[in-house]
């Protein structure tokens, strides 16, 4: 019997670079296959999403470069910190995502990992990478809505 309380949504990790660095187009909810060392360890809040994306090769889609520092107690070491790790997804998915990545400068990026009804879930994005300029200029609608929030606020 879980712990948590049925629907509820514990975040472990989030990539805060992400929507910085790339404009999501679509996102998809995907279960991660893990080892039960690593499911510890993502309990315990130990994951790294920063230099991590999401690839499809044979018609199945893995996680790469996503870190899960080893659980402390596990026996003869536990699991590799570093391994692909198969996402689950289903095939019309796998099938729309392939899709999409064949376009160009489109990738797939882990948005946040997270416990949803007891399990381990990866939240991904399919994004566009931002250019310097489209950097500057969320940046500059950002400052925009900040400042009509504020005057907003002080004529109520």
């Amino acid at each position: 019997m879980s712990s948590e309380e049925p629907g509820r949504v514990r975040v472990v990790a989030t990539n805060r670079n992400a929507r910085r660095n790339y404009t999501v187009l679509d996102t998809y909810e995907a279960g991660l296959a893990l080892v039960g060392s690593e499911v510890k360890s993502l309990r315990d809040g130990k994951m790294e999403l920063k230099d991590s994306y999401g690839d499809i090769r044979a018609g199945e889609a893995f996680l790469v470069g996503a870190h899960i520092a080893p659980y402390d107690y596990s026996r003869e070491g536990g699991h590799e910190p570093e391994r692909m790790r198969k996402l689950l997804l289903h095939r019309r998915e796998i099938d729309k995502i392939s899709g999409a990545l064949a376009e160009k400068g489109l990738t797939l990026v882990p948005l946040r990992v997270y416990f949803k009804d007891g399990r381990a879930k990866v939240e991904l994005g399919l994004a566009r990478g931002k250019t310097t300029v489209d950097k500057r200029q969320s940046l500059r609608d950002r400052e925009h809505q900040r400042e009509m929030d504020r005057a907003a606020r002080h004529r109520s």
